[in-house]
Formats: structure tokens, sequence, C-alpha cells
């Protein structure tokens, strides 16, 4: 009786293992596919971790090339243009003859535009957005994006030329003339076509009248009259001019 009960149990347990189903591995193609269905859900975290196992598993160099696009397209959507512009980057670096680079190349550069800071701060992402921009007007003049490629690069070169008045006037203040000289001489040679140079002439014209250098604030200001004769900085130049000059 006890090796009946035995041979019982052990049927009822091969029976058991044969009944059970094993899985079989996902494949490269279903993860794309699952992150895709993420991604339309706005479900970007899990639609990039669903993309990053089509890298893992490297089942075809395509694949890959998609994943890739599509993780830096999910960082974009999400708003996380570090994490974008690096996987930007890090695509064109490694895929440089790819045939729509200059759609990723100028991706890149909306991806550095989104991380440009306030003009009292570093200005590192704006430099790096203008000259993704002028790197992609360089190679594909006939692109249709050409037009808010330009519209970016004006943008940049706005916020740079500000940045330099905040730092020039900032030394201004505090009596750092030749600081502030050497700031705000170079912004109509860099930024010649920017609004704003009214001010960069002013403050100029100012830094050199406390420092005692009458002749090259009188020279920065006849600069600011004649091609600025409208400002409200011309009237406040006129009198700096008769006060300290």
């Amino acid at each position: 009786m006890t090796r009946i009960i035995t041979l019982l149990a052990l049927a009822v347990v091969l029976a058991a293992c044969g009944t059970k189903t094993v899985q079989t591995p996902k494949d490269a193609e279903y993860h794309l596919s699952e992150g895709e269905r993420l991604y339309e859900k706005k479900l970007y975290k899990d639609a990039i971790a669903s993309w990053e196992k089509v890298l893992e598993s490297y089942d075809s160099i395509d694949l890959v090339i998609k994943a890739e696009l599509k993780i830096a397209e999910a960082h974009y959507r999400a708003g996380n243009y570090v994490e974008a512009s690096v996987a930007y980057e890090s695509f064109l670096k490694n895929h440089p003859d790819y045939e729509k680079e200059a759609d990723v190349l100028f991706k890149l550069g909306r991806s550095y535009y989104h991380q440009i800071l306030s003009i009292d701060r570093d200005q590192t992402a704006t430099r790096n957005a203008r000259r993704t921009m002028e790197n992609f007007l360089a190679r594909f003049p006939d692109h249709p994006r050409t037009e808010e490629a330009r519209k970016v690069i004006e943008e940049c070169e706005r916020k740079l030329a500000d940045h330099e008045i905040y730092v020039g006037r900032f030394y201004l203040r505090t009596g750092e003339y030749q600081a502030a000289i050497k700031r705000l001489e170079a912004i109509p040679q860099n930024y010649p076509d920017v609004s704003g140079l009214d001010k960069a002439l002013y403050y100029l014209g100012l830094s050199h009248a406390r420092s005692g250098e009458e002749q090259a604030a009188e020279k920065a200001f006849n600069r600011l009259f004649e091609n600025h004769p409208d400002s409200p900085f011309t009237d406040k130049a006129r009198k700096v001019v008769a006060s300290e000059l």
C-alpha cells in the first residue's frame, strides 16, 4: 500500500511538471514594440527601459539605431534635456553616416536650447546650442528647418550678449572698471547684430569714464550717439559727458 501511494504521488508530480509552460525569452522586436506602446501612453521612463533591452540584446544594427533614437526622443519629450543631448551626441558619434543626420543634429541643438539658463547664470548650454545650430546650417543649408535654426542662433546671441552686459555691469558696480571694460568692449565685436548694443556702449563709456579714460569714454559714447540716436541710453550718456568728462 505504501508503495502504491508513493507511486501515485510521483505520478502527480510528474504530471504537474509536464504541464508547466516554459516562457520563451522576449526578443528585441517585442521590446521595441512594447516601448512604442508605452511611449504613446507618455510613460517615457518605462518606454526607455524597454528600448534599453533592445540595446542589450543587440539583435541587429537597425534595431539598435531605432532604439537609440527613440530613447533620445523619449528623454526630450519627458523634458530631460540633459539626458536627451547626451543621447543625441552619442548617436551622432556612433553613427556618423546616418542618413537622417541633419534631423538628429537639429534635435541636439534644440536639446541644448532648452537647457539655457537666465543671464545671471552659466551660459554653457547657450554656447552649445549656438554652436550646434551653426554647424547644422553650415552642413545642411537647404534643410526645411534652417529658419528655425537661425532663430535659435539669434536668441542665443542675444542671451550671450545680455549675459556679458550683466557681468560688465556687475564689475562696474564693484569698481572693477578694467574687468568691466574687457567684458563690454567685446560685445559689439562678437554680437554686432543683436539688440541691446546701445546699453553695452553706454556702460562701456561709463566704465571708461569712471576709470579716468576720457578719450576712450568719448569714443564709446560717440558710437552710441551715432548708431542709436533715439535710445534712452543716449540721453543718459549725454549727462555723463556733461558731468564727468
